[in-house]
């Protein structure tokens, strides 16, 4: 199984690109880690938001096969604790997905097409953290199952 991480815009804070890098290394040893990082729009801000969140659904469709399982990173989707999420990536790679994709979608969400094409939705926390913040949040996580997958010393109950 493959893990594509897909996030609108750019990663900007260093602090975040190096914690970022530090998890994607680490994860190398388990599974082949992807992410791409879809430009930001630049709209005037006129521009109803359900245009942009068209927009942004343009560009991220151009990212994903037909064959992808995808989840959305979304305040109104479920949430896991660590190791309920290290299960559903367990039942991922059991079920022979062949790539499992999580997008974090720009400022106003997600278009309608990309919710209905979305397999789910998963939450992080009913907080509200940064786009910046998420995206190190993801790949800790990720980084996280795979530890309690196999039976590592990384995660503590």
């Amino acid at each position: 199984m493959k893990i594509t991480l897909i996030f609108v815009g750019k990663t900007e804070d260093d602090f975040i690109k190096v914690g970022i890098e530090k998890y994607v290394s680490r994860l190398s040893h388990y599974i082949k880690l992807e992410i791409v990082e879809i430009k930001n729009i630049k709209a005037p801000k006129s521009i109803a938001k359900e245009n942009l969140k068209s927009l942004e659904y343009e560009q991220v469709e151009k990212c994903l096969a037909n064959d992808d399982t995808v989840y959305l990173f979304d305040e109104n989707g479920k949430e896991y604790s660590s190791i309920g999420f290290s299960d559903f990536i367990k039942k991922s790679m059991v079920n022979s997905i062949k790539n499992l994709v999580f997008i974090v979608g720009g400022a106003y969400g997600f278009s309608e097409k990309l919710e209905k094409r979305a397999n789910g939705k998963i939450s992080l926390s009913k907080m509200t953290f940064t786009h910046q913040m998420v995206r190190l949040i993801i790949v800790e996580q990720i980084y996280r199952a795979f530890t309690i997958i196999n039976n590592e010393p990384y995660h503590h109950n």
